[in-house]
């Protein structure tokens, strides 16, 4: 889209009737702000920063969500309805981290049907994916950086592993509703984590930052003739418009007073990104290397990640099969047999990460203890498309996890009933999100 331009800016609107403005002349105002690249610090600022390095300070709390867009296979994820504890093929593999994480299972998103679609609508639960009509909504990550995020260079990550996925790859969706694109490269992700510009590459960034705020100016020298100009009834809309106007002159000071602070030092070499589509194991790995490295240094408290295997055979001992043709086996042994190589593989690469945060130290406990990881899938089962009885997985977070957690999964409780606990428990005052009717049973801080 392009900027708004000086010579643009002029709003025509002295000749029209009071109560009628054209969209066209508020949508040319609207794009100062639609059109300014991801900012930095995209959030209003007024909040101490809080440093992790700061041992007198409390440790932040923290969201990572992954979404494995494919599902698991429930026979080997969920434990058996009579078993004493959450004992299952996969679970087994997370032994190590038992009593630091909770499997749910009978949770899935109302109206959130439409096979595939719904991976873009794992942590917005937002009804009727594929539809024409479909409107998606704020993720749970996104609601969350309005609060957490405040006070960090990044508020929010959005990364993900895929060749092509077109519905699943794009788990954070901003507040309007639009799919926010994830970064693939862990190179590039490093070089912005930790990576600094030299002066003539940070004076073109504060150029560019200053150049928004031009635009903002001639936004807001605006505003009273707007306000003249509508009906009543659409004083309100303008006021909410102007006011995340205010917000993005808050957001472009910091992003302003972030490129004069030095980034993070780290004992990590600058990775290069792996060619290899198939090495989708490898390069979840390397993601979650760089994503504990990122919490660590305290750049971001929220990150999104997503891990796709659709389109490509991937690189595991005796898988020779595109997993998504796999995911559809018809109950045959064999394309079951190779279907679990991968899932085992995912879930092996998922304990690793859970380990990098039990090991990493901080006031009060470990990196784990103040992150709330979750796991899961828009797929219930991926052979049928359900989108019910979803592979759900929450892990650390400071919560006394009683290790299952079942519901009745064929009246399944909303799974936004999590996320307003989870929401909660990061300090945000929230009673509800999305379909939620309430939080959800059996968590406890």
């Amino acid at each position: 889209m392009k900027s708004l331009h000086p010579a643009d800016s002029s709003l025509a609107i002295a000749a029209q009737p009071r109560g009628r403005l054209p969209r066209r002349e508020l949508l040319r105002a609207a794009g100062a702000g639609i059109g300014l690249p991801l900012l930095d610090a995209m959030l209003p600022g007024g909040l101490r920063r809080v440093r992790a390095s700061d041992p007198a300070a409390a440790p932040p709390r923290r969201l990572v969500a992954i979404h494995v867009p494919l599902g698991m296979m429930p026979q080997f994820f969920f434990p058996a309805k009579d078993a004493a504890d959450q004992s299952s093929p996969y679970l087994d593999l997370l032994a190590e981290h038992r009593g630091s994480f909770t499997v749910c299972s009978g949770l899935s998103h109302p109206e959130v049907g439409g096979n595939h679609h719904a991976g873009q609508c794992f942590l917005t639960g937002a009804p009727h994916p594929g539809q024409p009509t479909f409107k998606n909504s704020q993720s749970l990550d996104q609601l969350a950086a309005e609060t957490i995020g405040l006070n960090t260079r990044f508020p929010f990550l959005a990364l993900a592993v895929a060749k092509s996925d077109p519905y699943g790859s794009a788990s954070a969706v901003s507040r309007a509703g639009v799919a926010i694109p994830p970064e693939p490269s862990p190179k590039k992700l490093y070089r912005a984590l930790f990576v600094g510009g030299t002066p003539d590459e940070r004076a073109a960034t504060l150029r560019r930052i200053e150049a928004g705020g031009s635009v903002l100016d001639l936004v807001l020298d605006k505003k009273a003739r707007l306000e003249k100009a509508v009906a009543p009834e659409d004083r309100a809309r303008l006021d909410q418009y102007f006011s995340s106007v205010r917000d993005l002159e808050q957001r472009l000071a910091r992003s302003i007073e972030w490129e004069h602070r030095p980034k993070p030092a780290v004992e990590y070499p600058e990775p290069n990104d792996i060619a290899d589509a198939t090495k989708v194991i490898e390069k979840s790995k390397l993601m979650f290397d760089l994503v504990r490295l990122a919490l660590e240094t305290d750049s971001t408290r929220v990150i999104t990640l997503s891990l796709s295997t659709f389109s490509v055979v991937p690189h595991v001992p005796g898988v020779k099969t595109e997993t998504h043709s796999l995911t559809h086996h018809g109950n045959e042994p064999e394309k079951i047999a190779e279907l679990k190589k991968i899932e085992e593989a995912q879930i092996h690469a998922f304990a690793g990460f859970l380990r990098q945060l039990r090991s990493a130290s901080e006031a009060g406990g470990t990196l784990l203890d103040h992150t709330q990881v979750l796991y899961g899938s828009c797929l219930g089962n991926a052979n049928s498309h359900s989108n019910e009885n979803l592979p759900i997985i929450l892990a650390g977070g400071g919560y006394r996890h009683p290790g299952r957690l079942a519901f009745d999964e064929k009246r399944n409780e909303p799974l936004a009933n999590l996320f307003v606990t989870m929401l909660q428990r990061l300090g945000i005052d929230v009673d509800r999100f999305a379909s939620s009717t309430g939080s959800l049973r059996g968590l406890d801080a």
